[in-house]
């Protein structure tokens, strides 16, 4: 009985010495971790987007990160390796991501990427809100950078301290592509309060069936002291 306890423990301690080289071998024949060479589309301000990031070689999963640089606002990188969200801000962007796989030990390796985010739908102050004796009034401007029409909504409405809120303008129309710094005035006597503008663009682009939306406000209440 001995014996044969012996033997089979001999048996076990050889399977696992032969398993352990037969899995070296195999981790030194792995093909390198590398991230395929893919740009990043061109990204539209607004636009849901979800990206994936593709990688080979090294043993999967594999386990992504950023390590410098910055994303677009509104975008984040997934541990998997999926670019989600909505890019909020236009302009040129630069990130070095890294990708490390599940050998043990484990194969790294970075990669730069870069992307331009264009500005579909563009909405700013171009005559911030001000406050006229029993009034408020300004204006926003508002821009097509696309290549579709827009089906275009605008609001600006003035809340107070409790939550009360005043329409001092409204806008609907169908904004044509590449129409730039459109000016939509506003103005109303919400009453005495201390008041945060907001204004809010809404696009909706029907042959895509998307929505696109732009907002902005005040940085603090605009005061009005004197009644009608």
């Amino acid at each position: 009985m001995r014996r044969t306890t012996r033997g089979y423990r001999s048996a076990i301690v050889t399977w696992v010495v032969v398993m352990a080289c037969v899995s070296a071998t195999a981790q030194q024949n792995l093909l390198p971790l590398s991230v395929l060479d893919e740009p990043l589309p061109i990204l539209i301000a607004g636009i849901e987007v979800h990206i994936p990031l593709h990688a080979t070689g090294g043993v999967p999963p594999y386990h992504w990160s950023v390590v410098s640089g910055d994303l677009p606002p509104g975008i984040t990188l997934d541990p998997t390796g999926v670019l989600i969200g909505h890019a909020t801000k236009a302009g040129a962007f630069s990130v070095t991501v890294n990708v490390t796989d599940s050998a043990h030990p484990a194969n790294t390796m970075n990669k730069e990427l870069r992307t331009e985010v264009t500005a579909a739908l563009v909405l700013d102050w171009s005559r911030p809100p001000q406050v006229h004796g029993n009034s408020i009034d300004g204006a926003v401007q508002v821009s097509n950078g696309s290549k579709d029409d827009f089906d275009l909504t605008v609001i600006i409405v003035a809340v107070n301290e409790i939550g009360r809120a005043t329409a001092l303008g409204y806008r609907h129309l169908t904004f044509k592509a590449g129409t730039s710094n459109f000016e939509i005035p506003f103005g109303a006597t919400p009453g005495v309060g201390a008041y945060i503008v907001h204004a809010d663009a809404v696009a909706e682009i029907p042959s895509k069936n998307t929505i696109l939306r732009q907002r902005m406000q005040t940085p603090a209440p605009l005061k009005i002291v004197q009644g009608p």
